[in-house]
């Protein structure tokens, strides 16, 4: 019952969220697609997302989820991945319920319930960066209360931000969580990678050093290249190298450069390098990208 009252109360978010001018839920996002897609990349930042309605599948490195009503994914790190939509029409539209995580507000919790995360840390974690799971009625509910504040832009002002912080240790304290509670140890593996995410993403044009990575990890190369893979599901140079083409296929979309101009904005020396990673990474030249934002409408 809890996720047929989501799901409705969902249908009637996607008209709220486009209302600026009542934006106090802004923590929320109702994703929805009327028809199946082929396989998109994209990067993931942290949220928890609950599929309502249709079907999807995700990759990241040689994983594979598929997700179906009821099932919620949650990515704790940056993640770049590749996606489609399996299931949906205009009569019966795949949607799916994505919330925002704030790295604040978990560390803030982190200050009052850390003892118990470390152990649940030690017990329950995660191997990778997305974990998937059937949802859980302990955070459908605020996440109900959360949208219904949608028809009191007053109560979503005042009360939307405490309802977000138990969203937040909900997920936190829940089986789904086990990578966050890993995260917020301060000298755990998931935390000295994400260190390292953070530079990768930061320079992603330059050359990657793994030595240096390595060293903002304080891990030996090896154990870093591991640990990497362990999180991410994929290794630092292929991580590096999806950056680039998600980068590379928005410069193109935006038609306001050539093939060989994207590859070098991205940090690709040869042309020929560049065509052949983005074909390899979407299934089509650069060229083909290029040439649609071309197309007369």
């Amino acid at each position: 019952m809890s996720h047929e009252k989501l799901h409705r109360l969902s249908a009637r978010y996607e008209t709220y969220q486009g209302n600026v001018s009542t934006g106090y839920l802004n923590a929320a996002h109702v994703f929805r697609r009327e028809a199946v897609s082929s396989f998109e990349a994209a990067i993931y930042n942290p949220f928890i997302c609950l599929i309502l309605q249709g079907r999807k599948e995700i990759h990241i490195g040689q994983k594979s989820v598929s997700l179906v009503p009821g099932d919620a994914f949650l990515v704790s790190h940056d993640l770049p991945v590749t996606a489609k939509i399996l299931e949906a029409s205009p009569e019966t539209p795949y949607r799916a319920l994505v919330f925002s995580l704030d790295l604040g507000i978990l560390r803030s919790l982190y200050e009052q319930v850390g003892e118990v995360i470390s152990e649940e840390a030690t017990a329950t974690v995660s191997t990778t960066a997305l974990s998937t799971t059937a949802a859980d009625p302990t955070y459908i509910a605020p996440m109900i209360r959360y949208l219904e504040l949608m028809d009191s832009p007053l109560d979503a002002q005042v009360l939307g931000p405490a309802i977000v912080r138990e969203i937040h240790f909900r997920l936190l304290m829940s089986p789904i969580g086990g990578m966050l509670r890993n995260l917020l140890s301060v000298d755990s593996h998931a935390s000295r990678i994400a260190k390292a995410i953070i530079r990768i993403r930061n320079k992603f044009h330059e050359p990657l050093v793994v030595a240096e990575l390595a060293k903002i990890a304080s891990m030996s190369p090896s154990s870093f290249h591991e640990h990497f893979k362990s999180v991410t599901g994929t290794t630092p140079l292929q991580y590096q190298k999806d950056l680039r083409m998600i980068e590379a296929r928005e410069i193109l979309m935006r038609g306001a450069c050539s093939v060989s101009t994207a590859g070098f904005e991205v940090g690709y020396e040869s042309p020929t390098h560049f065509s052949r990673d983005y074909s390899r990474k979407f299934g089509c030249s650069p060229k083909h990208h290029l040439a649609q934002t071309k197309s007369p409408p």
